[in-house]
């Protein structure tokens, strides 16, 4: 065969697409994007095939998964980083006192410089805007804390584990406390009208509309006594937090971190997980629908996610499912972070468009069942997944995003870039120098206990105690009286107790919080008037 009968190539034929470019080419965004890091492929990180999220479509919520170990604080804070760069306020909640790091530079050497390296990233080392808050003072940071009538029944319950038949109990001396304008700032204040409600005098003022038996108050009663004997006191009262604080961007224009520091109550999970949809509650409740934005108005870490689902109730799972769904139109994005997809319930799971998912370990039977249910929640992929996800190192995840126009990314394995501030706490005499130099510090640093319900409650037993004593008196003055000419007749027992005391209070009560009823919330928290 001569050289003429060769058989030669199509001017139009292309050598093969790698199927590592192929995914690549789904993260080759247009506008603003988050660099999350460089695409793995058979075990080699391809530099420039960089991993990427919308900024805008930061708030179409996501998932930070993976096992104990791998890596899903450091995504936190690598993200949190690029948000707060981008002008974005972040929330995050630090479990474990790790977190604060955020607002140091970081420490260069030499495993950051040959990760920066692999991945194509140009570390600078970097601190951002922090505040640090702490839950009613408990430990570091400004407190913050909730009102009992702002925090709502639906809250409390899942943090009074009680039942079905308690809470709405619960939400029904809501109810009247709201209707009677008997202000619930702390929990003494609820204490003193579960007691009012079940005495001689109160149990009446239920009666129309359903009543409260007296096992269900002192079971009400004991869960708040022993809450409060676990030191959880101090997180209701005054003043209250106003989660627009969240909200706000430092003087150079980079979005402030909101660090919420929880080490000291990480023994009280139902307690901070709860506190946190509140937090979440409290910012829907406030915002305005704005619809879809360039950047979001923040971005919501919450943390130790699997920890306010375990035990719910049907309806506290849909508020939560509602309250997800909304929010996004307000322009704030939820990032849950746990260990595995499966911790979330399906209804949640399925609104969480942006996935960042680390290693999953199959040491047991249970955990082969999670790697595989996993797995099924991604979309088809060239990679094996079960293979990937169990070989995944630290700082490494498979990860797909909305693309651009909201449609799912191709999944991509990924050896993240490192962050730029300090991986790991700052110094404790530097977190409370940054605490105490806040100008928050001085808005809400000391607790504040004006009247409320507790306080108007005593002084109408006191009053309504001094006229049935005053009423004894006179009964007797009267027998006496008998005796002597008759005189102008005296109004008798019953008109005295009842034309004074506590009920002449609860008349003046009723007279003057006519319309006053705190609208509430999908759940049930109060709206509160700015």
């Amino acid at each position: 065969m001569t050289a003429s009968d060769q058989p030669t190539a199509s001017p139009s034929a292309q050598p093969p697409t790698q199927p590592w470019a192929e995914i690549a080419a789904g993260y080759a965004f247009d506008g603003a994007a988050l660099d999350l890091g460089a695409l793995l492929w058979d075990g080699q990180c391809h530099p420039d095939a960089q991993v990427r999220i919308p900024l805008p479509m930061l708030n179409r919520h996501g998932l930070v998964a993976g096992a104990t170990g791998t890596g899903k604080t450091k995504t936190l804070q690598l993200i949190a980083e690029q948000l707060s760069a981008n002008g974005v306020p972040v929330f995050l909640a630090d479990i474990k006192g790790d977190v604060s790091g955020v607002s140091a530079p970081g420490e260069d050497g030499e495993k950051v410089r040959e990760r920066a390296a692999q991945v194509g990233q140009e570390w600078t080392a970097t601190g951002f805007p922090c505040e640090f808050y702490g839950l009613g003072g408990t430990g570091p940071g400004i407190p913050v804390r909730a009102t009992v009538t702002s925090f709502g029944p639906v809250l409390l319950s899942k943090v009074l584990q009680l039942n079905q038949t308690q809470e709405q109990s619960l939400g029904l001396i809501f109810h009247y406390a709201d209707a009677k304008g008997l202000e619930l700032v702390d929990l003494k204040d609820l204490r003193a009208v579960v007691a009012f409600l079940v005495s001689d005098v109160g149990k009446a003022e239920l009666k129309g509309i359903g009543g409260l038996s007296t096992v269900t108050a002192g079971v009400i009663l004991r869960a708040i006594t022993a809450f409060e004997q676990q030191g959880a006191g101090g997180f209701f009262g005054e003043p209250e937090f106003d989660t627009s604080e969240f909200l706000r961007t430092a003087a150079d224009g980079r979005g402030v971190v909101s660090v919420l520091e929880l080490p000291a109550v990480q023994d009280k999970p139902q307690l901070f997980s709860t506190f946190l949809m509140w937090l979440l509650a409290d910012l829907y409740g406030d915002l305005p629908e704005v619809g879809d934005l360039d950047k979001p108005k923040l971005v919501f870490f919450f943390d130790e996610a699997h920890l306010l689902f375990n035990g719910a109730s049907k309806a506290f799972l849909e508020s939560i499912t509602q309250t997800v769904r909304l929010i996004r139109s307000k322009g704030v994005g939820v990032f849950f972070v746990t260990q595995t997809p499966k911790d979330v319930p399906a209804d949640v799971l399925a609104q969480l468009g942006n996935r960042v998912q680390h290693a999953l370990r199959a040491f047991t039977p249970d955990d082969a069942k999670a790697l595989k249910a996993t797995v099924r929640t991604f979309p088809n992929s060239a990679y094996d997944l079960e293979e990937v996800l169990t070989g995944l190192g630290t700082g490494e995840a498979v990860i797909t995003v909305l693309s651009e126009k909201g449609a799912p990314t191709p999944v991509a394995a990924t050896r993240l870039r490192a962050p730029q501030s300090l991986m790991g706490p700052v110094p404790a005499a530097d977190l409370e120098a940054a605490v105490k130099g806040s100008p928050l510090y001085g808005r809400y640093a000391e607790a504040v206990d004006r009247e409320s319900a507790y306080e108007r409650l005593t002084a109408e037993q006191q009053e309504a105690e001094a006229a049935a004593l005053r009423a004894a008196e006179e009964a007797a003055a009267a027998k006496e009286a008998a005796r002597a000419p008759r005189r102008k007749e005296e109004p008798s027992l019953a008109e005295q107790v009842v034309g004074s005391g506590i009920f002449k209070s609860l008349a003046r009560s009723i007279g003057t919080q006519v319309g006053r009823e705190i609208s509430r919330s999908i759940f049930g928290t109060a709206r509160r008037r700015r």
